[in-house]
């Protein structure tokens, strides 16, 4: 397996985590790993993108324009800002959620509309309500959780060595509620 995926979100959003998890899934797998970090004032909502690189011999952390196979996207904007690191077959894994960006809060920009159709246009797109999935399971936080679980049931990952990379990243006391965030991700996954 050789796995070039983008995770994108805004600060406060689980990016970091996320890709430790990834990391940590491809090496229990017997994977190299690469991972790249880029925080852009993300402790004030700003735009936040790792690059995490896994398979047989990995030797650069930064995956390449048109490259990613993957890009899970914990807000929608950041799904379309990304979206020309996607190859022509990849797929992006977007929560419909809108975090306003403070050029739109200022008033001087203004969100765009339609993000998801437009996306849909030219991209593979699972877009997921991740936000209502959590507080369904009252666990407003885990947004990041279920969409890794989601990818690793589209990619095949095992269940349990998901489930064992995650937690090695996840404070104990929140252990039980993001395993079962990330069950709920994974059986959403297994649909598609």
């Amino acid at each position: 397996m050789n796995l070039d995926i983008l995770i994108v979100g805004v600060g406060g959003q689980g990016t970091l985590l996320a890709s430790r998890v990834l990391g940590e899934i491809a090496i229990l797998s017997g994977l190299d790993c690469k991972l790249n970090e880029i925080h852009g004032m993300s402790q004030r909502g700003g735009s936040v993108v790792t690059h995490v690189r896994m398979g047989d011999d990995v030797y650069s952390p930064t995956v390449l324009e048109g490259n990613a196979d993957y890009i899970i996207a914990f807000e929608k904007l950041e799904a379309l800002r990304w979206s020309y690191y996607l190859k022509e077959n990849g797929k992006i894994i977007v929560n419909d959620q809108e975090i306003l960006p403070m050029p739109v809060i200022s008033g001087k920009e203004k969100y765009p509309s339609n993000i998801i159709e437009h996306m849909k246009k030219t991209y593979s797109v699972l877009d997921i309500d991740a936000i209502s999935i959590a507080k369904e399971i009252k666990n407003p936080k885990s947004v990041n959780i279920i969409l890794l679980g989601i990818f690793c049931a589209l990619e095949k990952i095992d269940l349990d060595l998901g489930l064992k990379a995650m937690l090695k990243y996840v404070k104990p006391q929140f252990h039980q509620s993001n395993t079962i965030a990330f069950n709920k991700g994974y059986e959403i996954g297994k649909r598609y």
